[in-house]
């Protein structure tokens, strides 16, 4: 995901300096080009050095959007509930808790759990924590996925006060929760990183810049921040004031932050990085899956082409239906990013449970768009739109973040719509911060971007393109949709539930604001020295129960 060329250099040199002061456990700094130790040797417990990305665009609960984000987030803070080894949720800072018969009250208990600076955790922070996520003034974008609450979206939309959101803290040890309508997934919802708890008087003394330095970023999690050098190394470090801290066994995880894949295989390659998320160069792959060091996991997840349908032409329809019907999807997953991803068909993947027991959401709902080009249909809606054979038509851009796998599937789109429809566009690249900068903003015409489930549910395909969610980054708005999607969320009828939401799908591929390419997978480069890291199928990475060995 990034810049090319300068930044290409730029990442592979301030890579090269960050692993040269790996050393043991990262306190002995090693010179460079001498084949300094893995950190591996650290000794017991030992210390993990990962990639998963560059910069994070936030570490704050409330703000973050992205899953390399979200997984540091979750190593330093644990909600209400959280992942055990089998990616199953279980008790987290909530030791058991009642749920009403109706399923609309939720009371949560509390066991005896501190903070990394050793004050205790309370119902108050959950509360605090979730009115701060829906606080208008917040500009959470992420404070839809709170909507579950009663008066949550209310709130958001300065529609009602704080107090009628149904979140209340009984007193330090108990939190009752009031939800709009029965939620069935909403315990899982309670370990995603927008629902952790944090603390009101750290925010109000340093506001936006908490998160900056491990003496105000203060967690409740299994880790804490012990360093952040800006675009270099995140390092988290096992956190002593942990409630369940005798089943962390690593000492310390360094997160090297960088785009630059190339650099990050030559470090794995070389034992100095034990654990590589995603930041693969894609020609390699062939070969570091056949030889067993690259990983491929599961994952519900659905890789897109964003189009801004307030400028033109993508505001037309027919101009959107053509430039996705163009697309090779079949020559994508095989010929370009080789790991076995499945071509898009419509918005929810494969692996989303569906209305019966055994069945799939996409199985049951069918297939929208075709794996390979509808050359015809695509140059025939184009030339309803004014642009026959292409002429006519502006040169646009594509926005993606530097990645050498994402350079390879813009470059295939941009020859794919040269050749089947005589269009022309440029895919520039840039740092992944400005990426999301850019699709906040809403300030780009077609954009790169990718959408990994927040628990695996077809709603969470669905609800994020609604007229008022904060993750529409597209200016599309549909009224019909809007009411889908709210039906599905009130109805306690299954069968009304699973028919609005297929209802939902169809008019979003009708409309296709967004453009499907792909259902991901989730690889990894691990190192045998390393047991115990789980990637689940929301793509988060836990460390939680890893070990490496000396």
């Amino acid at each position: 995901m990034v810049k090319k060329i300068m930044a290409f250099l730029l990442a592979a040199v301030m890579l090269a300096s960050v692993l040269a002061g790996c050393g043991q456990g990262g306190n002995k700094p090693a010179e460079p080009g001498t084949g300094a130790p893995s950190s591996t040797a650290a000794g017991a417990g030992g210390t993990v050095n990962a990639i998963m990305g560059e910069e994070p665009q936030t570490l704050d609960p409330a703000m973050n959007q992205s899953v390399d984000g979200g997984t540091y987030i979750l190593h330093v803070f644990e909600g209400l509930t959280k992942v055990d080894k089998d990616g199953k949720t279980v008790p987290g800072i909530a030791e058991k808790w009642d749920v009403s018969a109706d399923g609309l009250k939720y009371t949560f208990h509390l066991r005896n759990a501190k903070w990394s600076d050793g004050k205790p955790v309370t119902a108050g922070d959950f509360e605090y924590a979730w009115k701060r996520a829906l606080d208008p003034k917040t500009a959470s974008l992420y404070a839809f996925q709170l909507y579950y609450l009663k008066n949550g979206e209310a709130y958001n939309s300065d529609k009602a006060k704080a107090e009628d959101v149904g979140v209340k803290a009984v007193d330090d040890k108990t939190l009752e929760v009031t939800l709009q309508n029965p939620t069935p997934y909403f315990l899982d919802l309670m370990h995603f990183p927008t629902y952790m708890p944090v603390r009101k008087d750290i925010i109000e003394q340093y506001k936006d810049q908490w998160t900056q330095k491990p003496e105000t970023y203060i967690g409740n999690g299994a880790f804490k921040m012990k360093d952040w050098k800006h675009k270099e190394e995140l390092v988290l470090e096992k956190n002593e004031n942990y409630w369940d801290k005798d089943k962390i066994q690593l000492k310390e995880i360094h997160w090297k932050l960088t785009s630059d894949d190339s650099a990050a295989l030559n470090a794995f390659e070389s034992g100095e990085i034990d654990f590589v998320n995603q930041f693969i160069p894609q020609a390699e792959q062939p070969n570091l899956i056949k030889e067993g060091k690259e990983k491929i996991y599961p994952m519900v997840g659905t890789y897109y082409l964003y189009f801004n349908t307030a400028r033109k032409p993508l505001n037309d329809v027919r101009v959107r239906k053509a430039l996705a019907l163009a697309i090779d999807r079949q020559y994508i997953c095989e010929k370009v990013t080789q790991r076995g991803e499945k071509p898009a068909v419509g918005v929810v993947p494969y692996n989303v449970p569906g209305s019966e027991a055994g069945k799939d959401f996409r199985s049951e709902t069918g297939t929208y768009l075709p794996t390979t080009p509808n050359v015809e249909e695509a140059k025939k809606l184009l030339a309803e739109a004014g642009y026959p054979d292409g002429k006519g038509f502006p040169e646009l851009e594509i926005y993606y973040n530097t990645m050498s796998s994402h350079k390879a599937i813009m470059e295939a789109i941009q020859e794919q719509w040269k050749t089947n429809l005589g269009i022309t566009v440029k895919p520039p690249n840039m740092e992944w911060k400005v990426l999301q900068g850019m699709l906040d903003q809403k300030n780009f015409t077609i954009a790169r971007m990718g959408w990994i489930g927040d628990y695996n549910d077809p709603m969470t395909f669905l609800d994020m393109w609604t007229t008022t969610s904060g993750q529409n980054k597209t200016n599309w708005s549909n009224k019909n949709y809007d009411q889908l999607i709210e039906t599905a969320k009130k109805t306690a009828d299954p069968k009304a539930r699973w028919k609005a939401l297929d209802d939902a799908e169809k008019i979003f591929m009708d409309e296709v604001p967004a453009c499907p390419i792909y259902y991901y997978v989730n690889q990894n480069l691990e190192s045998p020295k390393l047991k115990g890291q789980i990637t689940d199928m929301l793509g988060f990475i836990y460390m939680h129960y890893a070990t490496i060995e000396k």
